[in-house]
């Protein structure tokens, strides 16, 4: 059993020193939360014009092709 207890106390002295502040170690920092911030606006914005401009087009072909057309498919010509 002292076994076990040794492995247990290795365990939390490793979480101990994941949990500890290393001055040494770069974090991203409020500026770098900021620009995360800006670039997620931006997509949300190219998000939302895309789908404005999206629901502008229309994908149905107008009436009149067909009826001109005879109703078939195009073939393509041979040359």
């Amino acid at each position: 059993m002292p076994d076990m207890s040794a492995s247990a106390s290795l365990a939390m002295t490793h979480l101990v020193t994941l949990a500890e502040l290393d001055e040494d170690k770069v974090t991203p920092g409020v500026l770098g939360f900021i620009v995360f911030a800006v670039m997620a606006l931006a997509v949300w914005g190219l998000m939302k014009s895309m789908n404005r401009h999206m629901g502008k087009v229309d994908f149905k072909e107008p009436a009149e092709r067909d009826a001109a057309g005879g109703g078939g498919e195009a073939k393509p010509q041979r040359s």
